[in-house]
């Protein structure tokens, strides 16, 4: 059955929607379309979901251009007034197929007050267009405000997919022959607050790992690192199918940048946490969002930051000079010159690729287990590039000897 073309820009949470949007589509009948699923996290990401709708239009000036996701829930009227764009649809909107049948008119907007939304979408989904690990939401929204971040007006405040549908859709996953599964939300630290008993999100893993026996693999996607309960560090330590490599949303390591940030954490904070993880799993490691040259930031803070990061030992870092986002109050503060916000994001960035060189370099000698994305190529437990030596098929997860490290990878021979 032919299904719309759905181009996913962002995070993880967009690809998992991305899956609902391409079904919803099909359900609605939707074939000569194209639906872009927008990011919104900075203003660069607003530019290049633009520039993304100006070149699908001239690939396919016939089809129907729809626009959905975190941008155009927060500028539906702007996208709305783009030359290219036949329909606007909200966050809540593109997961529903009777949103895609536009009977008003071939130009339209449907955008809710996201801000009132108490639910999420109890949809299963079956696969992942073009993916070895899937992806499932168990949270949205965000209930905090942090200075530099619009999100939290474009997805609402903070829900809670509940333990029994989340079973349900790994299950189905796992069937389906994906081996390894990551959840994702807006705010996963925040899970269970507004269901039935609060679960933590350490207790939603362990139940999930339970019920799931036969899920081979499974990762967390950004934890905030004021919110990371007990029963977390628990099934860390006791589970191996939890992989160990957990992801943190530091931002900065000076404690006035923090501040600034409206941040619920402090240096020493990020510190305690490490050390609590590698407690429970000697093996773990970490990366870390990281926001270079916010403002106020002096050369001392940043330092501060950068040092921090070497003595903390981060190995996978996501580094993003800072990109001013109105409507924020960060973007009403004193600046940093675009020009040394660069020159901060480089040394922090170099500081995390000689990390992750060092990293795997001390793996050489060691087996791993590589879950297999394309042209032989995967990543390890502790999320490193492997390239293995002879032929591997995508979703294939495979026992290697790591026998060295070459041109950002590292390379591993099949086990007998």
């Amino acid at each position: 059955m032919a299904e719309p073309h759905v181009i996913t820009l962002g995070c993880r949470l967009n690809a998992f929607e991305s899956e609902i949007i391409r079904e919803q589509g099909r359900v609605a009948g939707l074939t000569n379309a194209v639906i872009i699923n927008t990011c919104a996290v900075t203003a660069e990401a607003e530019r290049q979901a633009r520039q993304t709708i100006r070149r699908e239009r001239r690939r396919r000036p016939d089809a129907k251009l729809i626009v959905t996701g975190c941008a155009a829930q927060l500028d539906p009227k702007g996208f709305g007034a783009m030359a290219e764009v036949d329909q606007v649809l909200g966050n809540i909107e593109k997961l529903n197929a009777a949103s895609f049948l536009d009977a008003d008119a071939d130009r339209s907007i449907h955008v809710t007050d996201i801000m009132q939304v108490r639910d999420v979408a109890a949809h299963l989904i079956h696969g992942f267009d073009g993916r070895a690990r899937a992806f499932v939401e168990v949270q949205q929204g965000c209930d905090h405000r942090c200075t530099f971040c619009i999100i939290p007006f474009a997805r609402g405040p903070n829900r809670g997919v509940g333990i029994g549908h989340i079973v349900d859709q790994v299950r189905l996953l796992v069937a389906d022959g994906f081996k390894e599964v990551v959840l994702t939300g807006v705010d996963i630290c925040s899970y269970g607050a507004d269901l039935p008993g609060q679960p933590k999100l350490g207790d939603m893993v362990t139940k999930l790992l339970d019920q799931v026996p036969e899920l081979p693999r499974l990762r967390l996607s950004s934890l905030d690192p004021a919110a990371m309960d007990d029963a977390l560090f628990d099934v860390l330590a006791k589970e191996p199918r939890l992989m160990p490599h957990l992801h943190l949303s530091i931002q900065a390591l000076d404690d006035m940048v923090l501040k600034r940030m409206k941040r619920r954490h402090l240096v020493s904070d990020v510190f305690d946490v490490v050390e609590r993880a590698r407690k429970a799993r000697a093996d773990v490691v970490f990366g870390a969002d990281l926001i270079a040259g916010f403002p106020t930031e002096t050369d001392a803070m940043a330092t501060a930051t950068l040092n921090a990061v070497k003595d903390l030992g981060l190995t996978h870092l996501h580094v993003f000079p800072y990109s001013e986002r109105p409507g924020t109050p960060a973007d009403d503060m004193p600046s940093v010159p675009v020009k040394t916000r660069k020159f901060r994001a480089a040394e922090l960035r170099a500081a995390g690729d000689a990390a992750l060189t060092s990293f795997m370099e001390a793996r050489v000698g060691d087996t791993a287990s590589v879950l297999i994305e394309q042209d032989s190529r995967g990543l390890s437990e502790h999320y490193a590039p492997v390239r293995v030596d002879g032929d591997a098929r995508s979703g294939e997860l495979i026992d290697v000897r790591l026998t060295g490290a070459k041109d950002g990878a590292l390379i591993g021979v099949p086990l007998p």
